[in-house]
């Protein structure tokens, strides 16, 4: 690392950064610029980043931020879950599966759950103890 990166690391963190926007700008590994900022005490983000005036998405009430933290952007878990129920299209769902059901050969798609077999209870119990759920 050259003495002109390690200066604009400085800067760069002094000016409320991140390590991720840092290496990004420098052309770094991440690591790199995180053990430059540890040996030379500069993992602290400056305290006057934090803006004093932040106010919840939801109900507009000012938000005290905590230096060293991630920013707040919601007052309570209340108003956090309100605004994600509002919003679910901005929800990164990486844990959808699909798959073809056992019973009608249907595909169908699941979130969250690796296992899922069946598409609904009635193809289950049809499975399962016999006979044709369509009766």
């Amino acid at each position: 690392m050259t003495s002109t990166q390690k200066s604009k690391i400085t800067e760069l963190r002094g000016n409320g950064e991140s390590y991720a926007n840092v290496a990004e700008t420098l052309g770094l590994s991440v690591n790199t610029v995180k053990s430059f900022c540890r040996r030379n005490n500069l993992n602290i983000i400056n305290e006057n980043k934090i803006a004093d005036n932040v106010v919840c998405k939801v109900c507009q009430k000012a938000i005290e931020q905590v230096n060293g933290r991630k920013p707040r952007k919601f007052c309570s878990d209340k108003c956090r879950i309100e605004w994600w129920n509002a919003h679910p299209e901005q929800v990164a769902r990486k844990a959808v599966y699909t798959y073809t059901c056992p019973h009608c050969q249907n595909t169908f798609t699941a979130y969250g759950n690796s296992r899922r077999k069946f598409c609904s209870h009635a193809c289950y119990i049809s499975e399962r103890f016999g006979g044709d759920s369509s009766e």
